[in-house]
């Protein structure tokens, strides 16, 4: 990437229709440079429909990314789970890349009172075997596991750092206000932050910088971790000094905002980021 671009996930919420197409053309019209597809219901996209979405993104200058079904679970006792996970992820790839979308989003797993190394192994082997289909197809999509929300889903800043490190094709999803909200409050200061990128740029060189997906919004959360997005100046969360850190980082990729009022939170921290003083 050649700079930090900011969006929303999914159609900004002033589009005159909730298509793809128009929440493209709206994120342009907005002066936004990107937008996540949201599959997280299912990928019901058509083929056609990709074209369509991927001729107008690049008409537009819009990059995009996708954001894979929720009902993802690789770390499953039930085998017909994971292999529904699989084709889930692989189907939102598939179309993602049809999309011209870059990046493909997904909650990895659960720990079901397992320890991390043994749902690491497990959830390694299925995304190195993911990522080798993906690249023998020929579906040029980078699968990005996502740090979660709660103590109970595997997807740590470590855990997602070292899948990235470990398997070829995977790079990782940085959802800020996940590890604010997993760890009860930490992960909100100008140290935090600059620890956070640290480690990034640690297991993944200056590439895990400059090829960044994140995920930043309000949060609410408790003892159990993530509850609900919320607005970013009706939260706790510190996203002056990320911004800042963005910049002393030289941070590039895509920031997408889940914030309950998308564009407005996306356009404050586009704003917050190219006015913030490193």
């Amino acid at each position: 990437m050649k700079e930090l671009l900011f969006g929303t996930a999914g159609t900004p919420l002033s589009a005159k229709k909730r298509g793809s197409v128009e929440g493209i053309q709206r994120i342009r019209e907005l002066g936004l440079g990107c937008m996540e597809l949201e599959f997280v219901r299912g990928v019901r996209m058509k083929e056609g429909m990709a074209e369509r979405v991927r001729a107008t993104a690049e008409k537009e200058g819009v990059a995009l990314s996708v954001h894979a079904p929720y009902y993802i679970n690789l770390n499953s006792a039930e085998d017909e789970k994971i292999e529904a996970s699989i084709k889930r992820i692989y189907q939102s790839a598939r179309i993602g890349a049809l999309c011209g979308a870059s990046s493909i989003v997904f909650h990895p797993a659960y720990y079901h009172k397992q320890d991390s190394e043994m749902v690491m192994e497990r959830v390694n082997g299925l995304l190195g075997k993911l990522a080798s289909r993906l690249e023998d197809e020929g579906i040029d999509a980078v699968l990005r596991p996502e740090t979660t929300g709660k103590p109970t889903q595997f997807g740590s800043l470590e855990e997602t750092l070292m899948m990235a490190e470990t398997i070829e094709g995977v790079m990782p999803c940085i959802d800020f206000s996940h590890l604010h909200a997993r760890s009860s409050g930490e992960f909100n200061t100008l140290e935090e932050f600059r620890d956070v990128l640290g480690k990034v740029e640690e297991y993944l060189g200056l590439e895990g910088l400059e090829d960044m997906h994140c995920h930043v919004s309000g949060i609410a959360y408790g003892e159990k971790g993530e509850k609900n997005h919320l607005v970013l100046r009706e939260s706790d969360y510190n996203y002056t000094d990320l911004m800042a850190v963005f910049r002393e980082f030289g941070v590039k990729g895509l920031v997408i905002c889940e914030s309950p009022n998308l564009e407005e939170d996306a356009l404050l921290l586009q704003d917050t980021f190219r006015n913030a003083d490193f």
